[in-house]
């Protein structure tokens, strides 16, 4: 393995997903997600994404302490492949006073923010995915038989023959006379299934107008507290939220930085089991794919138990 790897996921909400910001804020709902600063689009930050790989990659591995905040119950941390991986956090004896230290030694992989890449919107057309030339091309996927630029303001492009308007929610856009747009993922991937159902449902919008598509279609639930010994609900208990909808397309970095060399190959669990999926542990990144792709099925973020939360990877890649 290199010293350095940068690996691009592509990754979709099978669930609406809400990483909210904590507390409650006077607007349009009382539980915001987070955002980004500048744009004020919604993202997943990598510190639930890392979290959430690590706590799940621990369970595959049977030593659920080694997602802790501190890993005590682990003896031999350096030879377990998930503390190794993401990090971990000991106390160790002095011997000349007596006195107990931490010791602790940093991860070798770095999760990045997945930033939302193709957002679904609702338009006379069906159902189709919203984003710019910019946040495409910095993924890593090329546009062809398109102007050079962006589009205009009051225009789309489609990846498929259109020549009337077109609305994406609220918003009314018309369509540029050149033709289908066509747009091709890194190393023209076509094993993606997902990505395969939707390429040709893909409009391109101008980037001053993409935080308003995203921002007045997320999903908004309303949800009310329930009083256990009446079973009916309480009063003036009612809440909103907000999420990331279904078939939303992100994209994220996982950067390795394996500084030391030595990560403890393994098929076999820390019970000597085979670790589920009948895959072998080969360096950090074997870690941190397996505890992603859990997400699928346990799910990131908060209302996890009302349906919100799973994430699928679609495809990955190293970039260059």
């Amino acid at each position: 393995m290199k010293p350095y790897e940068c690996h691009r996921y592509l990754l979709m909400t099978t669930d609406p997903v809400h990483i909210g910001t904590g507390g409650y804020r006077l607007g349009r709902v009382d539980n915001s997600i987070v955002r980004e600063p500048g744009t004020r689009i919604p993202k997943i930050p990598g510190t639930s994404l890392h979290g959430a790989a690590r706590s799940y990659a621990a369970r595959l591995y049977e030593t659920p302490g080694a997602a802790g905040q501190t890993h005590d119950e682990i003896k031999q941390p350096a030879t377990n492949p998930v503390c190794y991986t993401f990090g971990y956090l000991q106390k160790e004896e002095q011997n000349s006073d007596g006195k107990e230290e931490r010791k602790g030694y940093s991860g070798v992989v770095n999760v990045s923010d997945a930033a939302v890449l193709l957002f679904p919107v609702h338009s006379m057309y069906g159902p189709v995915w919203v984003s710019t030339r910019h946040r495409l091309e910095d993924a890593g996927f090329t546009l062809g038989n398109n102007p050079p630029g962006e589009p205009p303001v009051d225009q789309v492009w489609c990846t498929w023959e259109r020549t009337e308007a077109l609305n994406l929610g609220w918003l009314m856009l018309n369509t540029a006379g050149h033709g289908k747009v066509e747009i091709t993922p890194p190393g023209n991937k076509s094993a993606m299934q997902r990505w395969e159902a939707i390429k040709e449902r893909i409009v391109v919008v101008h980037p001053s107008l993409f935080s308003h598509v995203v921002n007045s279609n997320l999903e908004v639930r309303t949800s009310v507290s329930i009083d256990p010994e009446r079973g009916a609900a309480k009063e003036r208990a009612l809440f909103t939220y907000e999420a990331l909808p279904r078939a939303t397309f992100l994209t994220m970095d996982v950067i390795v930085d394996d500084y030391r060399g030595t990560f403890p190959s393994t098929t076999t669990t820390d019970r000597n089991n085979p670790i589920p999926g009948g895959q072998e542990w080969q360096n950090a990144m074997d870690v941190v794919d397996a505890g992603l792709r859990m997400i699928e099925w346990l799910g990131v973020g908060g209302m996890g138990t009302r349906g919100f939360g799973r994430l699928a990877v679609v495809g990955t890649w190293e970039v260059q």
